[in-house]
């Protein structure tokens, strides 16, 4: 494998559309887009995987539910010897509003205990990220990012979706400093 995005959720019918299910629904999205699936069981989670532009590339949805993702990311990681640059993780972000994507290098766990679990489990910080803004919680936390998105929101999440997708098929046929500059800024594909 060349690289592995792991998408970040919460297992169950019941999560599906959740806000904090947004790395999952860019996985599915993924998976959609570059004809594979993800559903075999492997490193606690489903997986799946494709080739594209040359590369082998791991789709992986951990299992473990959100606060134990690096359980299952390091699995995968220790398994094909990946680099954590190489290690690309999407999930949801509160500071941003409804549908803002933004990805970078490196960074803290911000608060989200995903990527706090992935930090513990890979010993750094130095791993990519795609951050989908969900919105600024209106209410108690832990309701809000397990509610659904709104009718009003679901254009926009979809769209941010869309986008990180196509951040994701830049830096394959690229580098990571073009899907940044995509994905971060006004570039249209």
């Amino acid at each position: 494998m060349d690289y592995i995005i792991a998408g970040l959720g919460n297992p169950g019918d019941r999560y599906t559309f959740t806000r904090h299910n947004v790395g999952f629904l860019t996985i599915d999205y993924l998976a959609q887009f570059f004809n594979t699936k993800v559903d075999k069981i492997k490193f606690k989670g489903l997986v799946g995987s494709f080739e594209y532009a040359g590369k082998k590339v791991l789709l992986l949805k951990p299992m473990t539910y959100m606060n134990a993702s690096g359980e299952s990311i390091i699995e995968a990681v220790n398994f094909y010897k990946i680099k954590p640059e190489k290690l690309i993780v999407i999930y949801d972000d509160i500071a941003f509003d409804v549908g803002v994507v933004k990805m970078r290098k490196k960074g803290s766990d911000g608060g989200h205990n995903g990527v706090k679990s992935i930090i513990q489990r890979l010993g750094t910080e130095e791993f990519p990220r795609i951050r989908i803004g969900i919105g600024v919680p209106k209410y108690d936390m832990v309701k809000y990012v397990l509610s659904e998105f709104e009718d009003g929101e679901k254009e926009k999440i979809f769209r941010a979706i869309e986008k990180a997708s196509n951040g994701i098929k830049i830096l394959l046929e690229s580098d990571i400093d073009r899907a940044m500059n995509y994905i971060n800024g006004d570039v249209v594909v």
